[in-house]
Formats: C-alpha cells, sequence, structure tokens
C-alpha cells in the first residue's frame, strides 16, 4: 500500500513527508495553545514519548534497525494525530495508552509501516472513547489558560477538580440542548445563546480549524498530499449539512458550522490523507473521503457521539481495498469484459 501514495519508498522521502506534515500541524497548534493553554503541549510531548519508546521497543523485537525507523517520523505524526483528538487536560495515561496501543498494536502487529489496514490514531480513539467517555467529554472552557491548572487536571490523578475549567464540546452541546431542550428550541437560536459557540464553529476551534486549513492546502501545495481526499470530504459534508439544514433549519446544522467544528479539518487534511490505510487511486480516493463524510454527518447527527470522525474513517478504511479494485485505471488494450 505504501509504495502506491506520496509517503514513498526511501527513508529520506519518508522522513521529508512527515516533518513536513508535523510543519503543517504548527498553525493549528498555535491557535490551540493561544485559545486553550499550553496542556496540548503537554500531551503532544507525553504522546511523541510514548510513540518513540513503542517504537523502539517493536523494533528491537523485531531485530529491526531501529533507528533508520525512529528517524521517519512516521510514530511521530501518529503521537500528534492521537494528542489533538484527545481532551488536553485528559490524565497522561490517557495520551500514553493511546498512542501504545496505536503503535505497538495497529501499527507492529500489523507488520509496521505500510501495512497497517486502519489508521492507527483513530483506532487508538476509538477504544478510549468506547472504554473512558467520560474522560474523553471533559474538554477545557474557552480562554481558560491556566497552566498550573491544566497541570493539576494532567497530572492530579483521582483527586482531579475539573468542574470549574471543562466545558462541553460545541457538537456535544448542540446535539445535547437540541435533544434536551424544548420543542421550540432552534439551531439558530441555540447557536446565538450558548458561550460555547463562535462565529462560524466552535468559539476559539473554528481558528483551530482555520490553522489546520492553512497547512493542510501548504501540504498540497508541497505535493505531499493531493486534493481528491480534502476537496471530497469537504465537499460531501458541506453538501449534505447545506441539504439537510435547508430541509430543516431548526434542527439541522448548516453547512460552515459543520465543517469549522470538531475534527473536520483536521481529517480533510491529516486523518484520511493517510496515505497507508487510505484509497490510493484518483477515483477511490473521492468515493473513500465521500464515505468518511457522509458517515460523520450520519454519527454527528443521529448517533450517540458527537463527533463520528473516528468511527467513520475505521469504517471506510475497511472499504478500501474494494474501492480500490473497483477503480483501477483501465490497462492499455484491455477491453471491457475480456476477463469474465
Amino acid at each position: 500500500m505504501l509504495e502506491n501514495s506520496p509517503y514513498v519508498l526511501q527513508p529520506a522521502s519518508v522522513r521529508s513527508v512527515m516533518f513536513r506534515v508535523l510543519v503543517a500541524l504548527l498553525p493549528g497548534i498555535a491557535a490551540y495553545v493561544w485559545f486553550f493553554g499550553a496542556a496540548i503541549l503537554v500531551q503532544l510531548a507525553l504522546c511523541s514519548i510514548a510513540a518513540l519508546a513503542g517504537e523502539w521497543a517493536m523494533l528491537a523485537l523485531r531485530r529491526k534497525p531501529a533507528w533508520l525507523f525512529l528517524s521517519d517520523g512516521s510514530a511521530l505524526v501518529t503521537a500528534w494525530l492521537i494528542a489533538l483528538t484527545f481532551p488536553p487536560i485528559a490524565p497522561w495515561w490517557l495520551g500514553v495508552a493511546a498512542t501504545l496501543f496505536a503503535i505497538v498494536v495497529i501499527k507492529h502487529l500489523y507488520g509496521g509501516l505500510g501495512q497497517n489496514p486502519f489508521n492507527p490514531a483513530m483506532a487508538a480513539y476509538c477504544l478510549m472513547i468506547v472504554a473512558y467517555p467520560q474522560i474523553i467529554s471533559q474538554w477545557p472552557a474557552v480562554g481558560f489558560t491556566d497552566f498550573a491548572a491544566q497541570w493539576t487536571a494532567i497530572f492530579g490523578g483521582a483527586e482531579r477538580h475539573l468542574d470549574a475549567i471543562v466545558m462541553a464540546t460545541p457538537l456535544d452541546a448542540l446535539r445535547t440542548t437540541l435533544h434536551t431542550a424544548d420543542a421550540r428550541a432552534t439551531v439558530a437560536g441555540i447557536l446565538g445563546s450558548h458561550a460555547t459557540f463562535g462565529n462560524i464553529g466552535g468559539r476559539g476551534w473554528e481558528w483551530v480549524a482555520l490553522g489546520y486549513l492553512f497547512g493542510g492546502i501548504w501540504l498540497i501545495q508541497q505535493r505531499v498530499i493531493t486534493w481528491h481526499i480534502p476537496a471530497a470530504f469537504l465537499g460531501t459534508l458541506v453538501v449534505i449539512a447545506g441539504i439537510a439544514s435547508s430541509l430543516n433549519p431548526a434542527t439541522y446544522a448548516g453547512p460552515v458550522f459543520q465543517a469549522f467544528t470538531g475534527g473536520a479539518m483536521l481529517c480533510a487534511f491529516f486523518i484520511a490523507t493517510d496515505p497507508v490505510s487510505g484509497a490510493t487511486t484518483p477515483r477511490g480516493k473521492l468515493i473513500f473521503a465521500a464515505g468518511i463524510a457522509l458517515l460523520t454527518w450520519i454519527i454527528r447527527t443521529f448517533g450517540a457521539y458527537p463527533d463520528g470522525i473516528a468511527f467513520a474513517t475505521l469504517l471506510m478504511n475497511l472499504c478500501v481495498p474494494l474501492i480500490d479494485m473497483k477503480t483501477q485505471p483501465p490497462v492499455f488494450g484491455h477491453k471491457k469484459g475480456s476477463d469474465q
């Protein structure tokens, strides 16, 4: 699978690409720190250490050249994606355990870089949200940047006092309010009255999403990724949300809110574009990304989880072999039906 992707072949090539992916995440991380404090930097460091330690241990067990693979940057990309999808004030062991699961089980037990059929970061997220749903729901309130309190939340163990600093995510706040408020509650009314929401998405989160969008466009310009997956994912999500909100604006959030809230931008440019677990043909990428967007909207709207990106990604990972098989370009001189 890896040989058909832009993360190509030679270790130096892989290293260069992974480094540019990490650089592209920096604008979103900068906005994250500005609005939600430096706790995310602690989580990034913890997950990075766990990823490198897990990678080294598995390479040693498999008798592979440790430095060659440790320096390619792939483990760090997985670690950063896990840290950025988990609450920054989650206990330290949550991100560490998730990262070790991603590296050891999802990556190396399937054969290492280029062999895993599932996105490691999303598999780890799904495991943790099912196992620890209450912890995954503890997100910091926008504007709360007290690093001492955040540090205590991360390392304070069972005695963590979070009531004063946690807030529901925008998607969770909208879904919960719609389901628990009286019948007169509308999306527009909720978005206009709740402190969680900003101008086009979640307060603060819309700027984080813009940071990911900026970094993602740079990745396309650098030819690290192609336009197919981001365009198909965001286009499908916007179209579906636009149709639903035009038919029933009181119940369904509009396309801009859907695109700039939750992990939509992170998924479009950094998660769905994983070259190992995603589709590899141009048409296949369009189908793959559109499927993730459709499933994401369905889970967000009707499911039990506020953001369905991780589950949608894993479900579409299962479809990749079929998608790639059915979207291979025709061989020159091969007549349709001649293989039947």
